[in-house]
């Protein structure tokens, strides 16, 4: 099986005559269809927003299509609060989610006006020692054992987010009598999950919460906040989310549960990162070498420090041989970088067409935790990212790194071969 392009063969030929493989090339329309899907699935609910999780694709040009899309962004570092910033993204369009935190992170938050959501009760005492207690405050649920996970993100109870039930109960009601007006719910409890279900079950549970707490502390949540985890199709077999049907599995539940209570109107929230980006983002590369031992391989330009979910995760990406989409996928390679150590690799087992040197390959569907896991292990240096316009030109948005960048950060002055 196949799995579409937004671009022929000849386009991405163009590019790279002008742009040195390995590079990223992301489509911009794309983007845009995948915000725009996810606001009309739940356009029933006023205030609903997505908060764009900044980790998976921090680049501002990304983040400037993303905010005129009406989205926000989720923040999970000091530098992606300064990039959000530096694209026009302040107060309430910020929500900073973010773990073992130090202070001068949530004073930055904290002076952008950004929704600070807490990872533990005592960061409570450390918010308010180093910063002071703002107006809004939301904490981070982990539901332990109540809820599984999945492999990317693992067993609730086993990771080392969020406040149990019980500390949500103390920590809110310490926000209360320390005067803190408005609150949030939050979660996270999936990764790339492909089950609809999933997401409305999420919501079921956080709703029942915010009921239960202001029937009990007489905090009313201003905003629920599901969290992200709305897989893709990495292989061509899988189908996408329906996301019209989540969003009114969600409207279901919060009809059942919220509408016409004390807690209505309640605001929904998201923060996809992967869903937005990840399959309009593709990594080019050119078929260098060739290799037949105990297995037979296909050397590229590109390598693990690229894109390294396949060697971290075992994950799978598509890989199309631009002009041999409909040759014969008859020979069992695997695909591989440069990097010296054995699980860089793209493919392992693949059946693909005969490779010839020359060859562009597009690994599908790395427009999310692609470019953004990149390293320079080996001295390898970073690609560039494309991005390609509705109107299919194509603007550099960020340039590849050069040797220069590398060696910027180390100082020779105090070595002999320097005098």
């Amino acid at each position: 099986m196949q799995k579409p392009l937004p671009f022929d063969a000849a386009t991405v030929r163009r590019i790279a005559e002008k742009y040195p493989t390995p590079f990223y090339l992301y489509d911009e329309q794309g983007m845009r269809d995948a915000c725009r899907k996810l606001n009309a699935a739940f356009a029933w609910c006023p205030g609903f927003r997505e908060y764009f999780a900044v980790k998976a694709l921090p680049n501002p040009y990304v983040l400037e299509v993303l905010k005129d899309e009406g989205l926000g962004a989720d923040c999970s570092s000091l530098a992606e609060l300064e990039l959000s910033e530096r694209v026009g993204l302040t107060g309430e369009d910020l929500m900073f989610t973010s773990n073992n935190t130090q202070a001068h992170e949530y004073q930055k938050a904290a002076d952008l006006g950004a929704i600070i959501n807490l990872d533990d009760l005592s960061h409570i005492d450390y918010l308010k020692e180093h910063v002071g207690l703002p107006e809004l405050l939301c904490f981070r649920y982990n539901p332990g054992s109540a809820r599984e996970g999945n492999v990317i993100i693992g067993k609730p109870e086993e990771a080392k987010y969020g406040f149990t039930e019980a500390q949500l109960f103390d920590g809110y009601a310490i926000l209360k009598a320390a005067g803190v007006k408005r609150f949030g719910l939050h979660t996270m409890v999936a990764s790339n999950e492909l089950n609809g279900d999933f997401f409305v079950e999420t919501a079921r549970m956080v709703f029942d919460l915010a009921v239960r707490i202001h029937q009990q502390l007489g905090v009313r949540m201003e905003f629920v906040n599901l969290g992200g985890g709305i897989g893709i199709p990495y292989r061509p077999e899988h189908k996408a989310v329906d996301l019209q049907a989540v969003g009114q599995g969600v409207k279901k539940v919060y009809d059942a549960m919220i509408a016409g209570t004390p807690l209505s109107p309640l605001k929904v929230m998201m923060e996809n990162g992967r869903m937005i980006t990840g399959p309009h983002g593709f990594l080019v590369t050119t078929a260098i070498h060739h290799k037949h031992i105990y297995r037979d391989y296909v050397g590229v330009d590109a390598c693990m420090s690229n894109l390294m979910r396949p060697g971290m995760y075992g994950a799978y990406h598509h890989i199309t041989v631009l002009g041999k989409e409909n040759a014969p996928h008859d020979r069992i390679v695997d695909v591989v970088g440069s990097l010296c150590e054995n699980n860089d690799k793209f493919a392992i087992n693949r059946p693909l067409p005969a490779v010839e040197r020359g060859d562009l390959l597009v690994i599908h569907d790395a427009g999310a935790h692609g470019h953004a896991m990149g390293f320079q292990y080996n001295g390898k240096l970073r690609s560039a990212e494309l991005l390609m316009k509705p109107d299919g030109t194509v603007k550099m948005i960020r340039r590849a790194e050069t040797h220069d960048d590398y060696f910027a950060t180390l100082d020779f002055s105090g070595l002999a071969c320097s005098k």
